[in-house]
């Protein structure tokens, strides 16, 4: 096998300008087909980044009512059928495979007529029942003053947290802390201002892009308060929602949908009422369904390059069997089996579509970072796609180098000595 190699490069180098023309054809497919799969995985990869956020991993369980989520507040009152969530419950999706970690919580929204500062009403917001695992699940932070502690919740505390948007609004950025704020006529004394820990910003490459994105990064004022404190303000056994971790982006989705499973297991009497996984990753699903199908075509496109390659592998072949028609008969003259020569040629064949390949490769891996800095398009390159075009380049020269192979085995050995 190894003299075969040797016999191929030395073959290959010595008809050079030839050698390159023949693996035109699969340089090109290879190259083009590494460049649509770097555009799709760069690309997915932003969508995934701008649609999920990164590093969040957080999929929400709420709520909903004929397909749109449901809104607790005092006009349409508390949805039918739908207890609390137990502890059995909390249990049951803790063990929910790529589950790293959950919270439940209450939400309300407010529209400016319950929150307020002396004189100063708040204005939108949000305001969440919490417990002592929601701000370490969804990836928060005290900036200044303290978080909740375990004797908050033990003594019913009418303490509240804030974020940096009701200190602007409510506060005028002045020191919030130990200061009390009205909560639906209940006063909550000011112990924290919390932050998120990351500093994602989405991916902006259009116009198009900021405006799709810039609602997501101005988001109205939020408060939160204990979860034992929630019934003083609100409805008693009033329906939670809740936040899971996944362990990574890729569980999102199917962690989302089993523990809203769990969940609607719980409704007893209602039809209309159902929890319902947040559809961030059924978004993100379609858009690259979409995206992939399209670039399928485009592959199969470049496809055709590398049967062109392959027909001109095969074409060259021949030329190479003529050429060396008398070298044949003379091997199989002196005693070599029709295997060796059969092996020598494919091996021959094998080895030009293999160099094809790999510099398609390289030409891909070039060719899609020129797409990238020319057309702003973010682009991953594809460690297995790469080794796959190069096992499929080595593939084309097993099937168009086999006849010119079979071709040279076949060959009548006197015949051969006396070709011209």
């Amino acid at each position: 096998m190894l003299e075969n190699i040797r016999l191929s490069f030395q073959g290959i180098w010595s008809h050079k300008l030839r050698s390159i023309l023949t693996m035109l054809g699969i340089i090109i497919g290879i190259a083009a087909i590494i460049t649509i799969v770097s555009t799709i995985k760069g690309t997915n990869e932003q969508i995934k980044e701008n649609l999920v956020g990164s590093g969040n991993n957080n999929v929400t369980v709420s709520i909903y009512q004929d397909g749109y989520e449901y809104e607790i507040n005092s006009y349409s009152g508390l949805p039918s059928g739908i207890n609390t969530i137990s502890s059995e419950i909390e249990d049951e999706i803790q063990n929910i495979e790529n589950v790293e970690s959950y919270s439940v919580y209450n939400k309300r929204v407010d529209w400016g007529d319950s929150i307020f500062y002396n004189d100063t009403a708040l204005g939108s917001s949000s305001v969440y029942g919490i417990d002592d695992r929601y701000f370490s699940t969804c990836g928060y932070s005290i900036s200044y003053g303290r978080g909740f502690h375990q004797s908050d919740f033990d003594k019913k505390r009418k303490v509240v947290i804030i974020d940096s948007s009701t200190v602007t609004n409510l506060f005028d950025n002045a020191d919030p802390l130990n200061k009390v704020i009205d909560i639906n006529n209940e006063p909550f004394t000011v112990i924290g201002v919390v932050e998120k820990n990351d500093s994602f910003k989405p991916i902006i490459n259009s116009v198009d892009d900021y405006y799709n994105y810039l609602s997501d990064s101005e988001g109205g004022c939020s408060i939160y308060i204990p979860n034992v404190s929630w019934p003083t303000v609100y409805f008693f056994d009033e329906p939670q929602s809740m936040v899971i971790k996944a362990k990574d982006t890729d569980s999102m989705n199917s962690v989302g949908k089993k523990a809203a499973n769990i969940l609607n297991e719980q409704i007893v009497t209602s039809k209309s009422f159902k929890y319902k996984s947040d559809s961030a990753m059924d978004d993100l699903e379609s858009i690259q369904d979409i995206s992939n199908s399209t670039n399928t075509q485009l592959i199969w496109i470049a496809s055709i390059s590398l049967l062109v390659g392959g027909i001109g592998v095969m074409n060259i072949m021949l030329v190479s069997v003529t050429e060396r028609t008398r070298e044949i008969g003379l091997k199989k003259a002196i005693g070599a089996r029709k295997s060796r020569i059969l092996s020598q040629f494919l091996t021959e064949s094998v080895v030009l579509t293999s160099m094809g390949g790999f510099l398609g490769v390289l030409c891909g891996i070039g060719l899609a970072q020129v797409v990238s800095k020319i057309a702003n398009i973010p682009v991953a390159i594809s460690i297995p796609a790469s080794v796959i075009a190069v096992a499929f380049s080595m593939l084309i020269g097993i099937i168009f180098g086999l006849i010119p192979s079979i071709q040279a085995a076949n060959l009548d050995p006197i015949d051969a000595l006396r070709y011209e």
